[in-house]
């Protein structure tokens, strides 16, 4: 007698993981530990009080607005949670609580769920977010609490980068938004999900190698100085990484990763911003759909139609 296989006959995709959103984002939450602590630490009750705000308000809207749109209620995957830790730490420490609310109903109406929710988001949700309270309350958003009373300015803000010190940068002993100090930090989060597999190690390569190279011959500071200042290494690991906002083929997030270090650069030293993480991102997510077409491969048999 003959050996039977059964066969299961369905619609693709054949590929599967155990993966799952849930579990996915609640790793993003664990990266995002040792910034939201450092954060804590450097500036108190006010980074709790805003990341508590932040997120509550991101899970709340979230729940609200899938209710309205009569589809089943999804805050148990946590992507409301990331988009509301993410936005608090770009945020200044004393930044008022009912901005911050604000901007987390922003970040999640008008980011995420206009679009149709998780997976259809053109733009990271976060920086959306972000980029409504800048330009609605610029002074509230760039008024900084100083670690060292001595400092004048943030790092990207001050007419002399050298007068700072690389270990400060490094360790978060500086002046800026709750999730923008601590380089170490940021980096121990995003080497952990480097190490899950859950973040393409070509996107923060290309951002910050970009940045690193340009800045070598303009700026002021040199590479080392704008690779820790700043917002860079939050955006290159947890938002330029965004699996949702970025191209899904290899050679495309090369591309996305070196247009976003460009960019940076080009708003840094040639723009009236300080800081340029926030838009270098966003524009580049507006290229996505191009990347994409013009870097998935061809399928097998497909022929090109001339004219």
């Amino acid at each position: 007698m003959s050996n039977r296989t059964q066969l299961t006959v369905s619609p693709g995709p054949h590929v599967r993981s155990k993966e799952s959103t849930s579990n996915i984002m609640f790793n993003v939450v664990l990266a995002l530990l040792p910034t939201t602590l450092t954060a804590i630490y450097y500036f108190g009750s006010s980074a709790l009080m805003l990341i508590i705000a932040c997120s509550i308000t991101a899970v709340a809207t979230e729940a609200l607005f899938q209710k309205l749109r009569g589809i089943p209620v999804t805050i148990g995957d946590f992507s409301a949670l990331v988009t509301g830790l993410l936005l608090a730490l770009t945020l200044p420490p004393e930044l008022p609580i009912w901005m911050a609310i604000v901007g987390s109903i922003i970040a999640i109406a008008l980011g995420k769920q206009v679009f149709g929710g998780l997976g259809y988001n053109f733009f990271n949700p976060a920086l959306v977010g972000r980029a409504f309270l800048l330009a609605s309350f610029p002074v509230a958003m760039t008024t900084w609490k100083l670690i060292d009373v001595t400092s004048s300015a943030t790092p990207l803000g001050t007419d002399n980068p050298t007068a700072i010190a690389l270990k400060d940068l490094f360790l978060g002993r500086v002046g800026g938004s709750l999730g923008e100090t601590s380089a170490v930090a940021i980096i121990l989060g995003g080497l952990y999900l480097l190490y899950k597999g859950y973040i393409d190690w070509r996107v923060p390569a290309g951002y910050l190698g970009t940045v690193a190279v340009l800045t070598t011959f303009v700026g002021k500071g040199g590479p080392i100085f704008h690779l820790l200042a700043g917002g860079l290494m939050l955006g290159a690991f947890f938002m330029a990484t965004d699996m949702v906002t970025t191209p899904v083929t290899k050679k495309g997030r090369w591309i996305f990763g070196i247009g976003c270090g460009i960019l940076l650069v080009i708003i840094r030293v040639y723009g009236g911003l300080p800081e340029g993480v926030l838009y270098s991102i966003l524009l580049m997510n507006m290229f996505v759909p191009i990347i994409d077409k013009y870097t998935l491969p061809r399928a097998f048999g497909e022929v090109k139609i001339n004219g």
